[in-house]
């Protein structure tokens, strides 16, 4: 989801035993976790329509593709992702170019002059990551004060007041200009008229990200804010045979991190055993005891 699709080379602190892991780490930690029980990968498909036959539900992916199956499990985080653009006119020309919403390799902006616009944890963290191998960093937000964490916002402006990054607030983008997909300035005013010209290479608008549910919302699940309503020990929704875990599920007092997808993950786990097996006892087995698959 998320980890490897926004923000692979980011570092993450909430995960057990893990103090601190980059998120494209972790999701590659997962896969290793996975592959002894050699799961069937249908990626890069968007699920457009799911029908129910009996006691099977088919599912149909963008691509064509099929698959009969007896449960459903809907862990689509909050949607598909999509960026909030700030105004500015000929943005699209520079996009996935000069300018990007989101940071996929930090190498492709080393020794280049990077202006972030934003004021929250993402603004923050990619200029604390982004100092040391940018040729220069600008940080632009039309207020004085920062929503990211404190201690991250401490270490910003100590950056700054070391000469290492610069911060220009309260100002907000204006314009951009530049020639054939690259950028060579972002032109920022203030809100009583000032005005500054900043060179860059590359322009990282952090506002945040809209989330579409997309086609989930015409599967006649129950919905509370573009959330699936789930039972929270079992994980399942309205929709006997269709469960949702992660991001997407919703219950009381729900707090989102991913720790409490893994947990979810193992109630829907166990729901969908009573409910392909009904009447067999479930007994829960260690891999202290049991082991991993092909492994001695």
């Amino acid at each position: 989801g998320q980890c490897t699709a926004l923000y692979p080379e980011k570092p993450i602190y909430d995960i057990p035993a893990w103090p601190e892991i980059l998120a494209g780490d972790l999701i590659h930690q997962l896969e290793r976790q996975a592959a002894p029980f050699q799961p069937v990968y249908y990626l890069g498909q968007q699920i457009v329509a799911i029908s129910n036959e009996g006691s099977k539900w088919r599912i149909l992916s963008a691509k064509g593709t099929e698959i009969l199956v007896s449960a459903i499990v809907v862990a689509a985080g909050a949607g598909a992702f999509g960026p909030n653009r700030p105004p500015l006119e000929g943005l699209e020309d520079y996009e996935g170019h000069s300018v990007h919403y989101m940071v996929r390799r930090k190498e492709d902006f080393r020794g280049k002059r990077v202006v972030i616009a934003g004021g929250g944890d993402s603004a923050v963290d990619w200029a604390l990551s982004l100092a040391p191998i940018a040729k220069s960093v600008v940080v632009v937000h039309r207020r004085d004060k920062f929503r990211a964490a404190p201690e991250s916002v401490r270490q910003m402006e100590a950056l700054a007041a070391a000469g290492s990054i610069d911060l220009i607030i309260p100002y907000q983008l204006k314009e951009i200009q530049g020639q054939d997909n690259k950028l060579t300035a972002v032109i920022v005013d203030s809100l009583d008229g000032a005005q500054k010209i900043l060179p860059a290479d590359a322009l990282l608008p952090f506002y945040g990200l809209a989330a579409e549910l997309g086609p989930i919302a015409e599967w006649g699940l129950a919905l509370d804010k573009n959330h699936i309503t789930v039972d929270p020990a079992t994980c399942q929704t309205n929709v006997p045979g269709i469960y949702a875990i992660g991001d997407i599920a919703a219950y009381k007092n729900k707090p989102k991190l991913i720790l409490t997808g893994f947990s979810e993950a193992a109630f829907c786990a166990r729901a969908i055993q009573v409910q392909l097996f009904p009447g067999k006892a479930v007994h829960f087995e260690y891999s202290t005891t049991k082991g991993v698959p092909g492994r001695s």
